[in-house]
């Protein structure tokens, strides 16, 4: 499943990373309803207020939000 469709699922894991040693990447691993599971790129704002367990949704040309 293409992580720029819409779908929803729910947050295993948080993680981040600075790949490019100047920018700090916010993913989280969403298991989708379809038990598929994907690393999904967040905004600041949305990785901070967010753990393992809540629920996200994704629609087509938005950002993921919580449910």
């Amino acid at each position: 499943m293409a992580a720029s469709d819409e779908w929803t699922g729910v947050v295993e894991k948080k993680s981040r990373a600075a790949y490019d040693g100047a920018n700090l990447y916010r993913q989280v691993t969403v298991r989708f309803d379809d038990g598929t599971a994907c690393k999904v790129r967040v905004p600041r704002g949305l990785w901070k207020e967010i753990e393992a367990g809540d629920r996200l949704v994704k629609e087509a040309g938005a950002d993921p939000r919580r449910a």
